[in-house]
C-alpha cells in the first residue's frame, strides 16, 4: 500500500508562510527554505521588539517629565515622589502628555506635589 501524505495541510502551511514572506526581497519570497528561516527571525524581532516599544516609550516619557519638571523648579524624581506622597496617581504616559500639551496643567500638579 502507498504510503499516505497529507497535502491539503503541508500545502497550506507554506502556503501562509510564503504569504507572510510577501515583500522580502530576492530568494527571501519565493525560495521555501530561504522564506521559513526568514520570516522565523522576523517573528522572534517582531516578539522581542513589542516589548522594547514600551521599555522606548516608558524611557521617553520619563525624559518628557524630566524637562518639564525642571522648567518648573524640580526633578523628575522628587516629583514623582511629591505626587505619590500625595496620592496623585498619573501615569507617566499622561503626564508626558500634560507636559506637552498642557504646561499650565502640567504646573498646576507641579506645585501640587512640591
Amino acid at each position: 500500500m502507498p504510503r499516505s501524505v497529507n497535502h491539503v495541510a503541508s500545502r497550506r502551511r507554506r502556503k501562509k508562510i510564503m504569504k507572510m514572506a510577501k515583500g522580502y526581497f530576492g530568494a527571501r519570497k519565493n525560495v521555501w527554505t530561504v522564506a521559513k528561516n526568514a520570516v522565523e527571525k522576523g517573528l522572534q524581532y517582531a516578539y522581542r521588539d513589542r516589548k522594547n516599544k514600551k521599555r522606548a516609550f516608558r524611557r521617553l516619557w520619563i525624559t518628557r517629565i524630566n524637562a518639564a519638571a525642571r522648567l518648573n523648579g524640580t526633578t523628575y524624581s522628587k516629583l514623582m515622589h511629591g505626587l505619590s506622597q500625595n496620592g496623585i496617581s498619573l501615569n507617566r504616559k499622561v503626564l508626558a502628555d500634560l507636559a506637552m500639551n498642557h504646561p499650565d496643567t502640567f504646573k498646576a500638579i507641579v506645585d501640587k506635589a512640591k
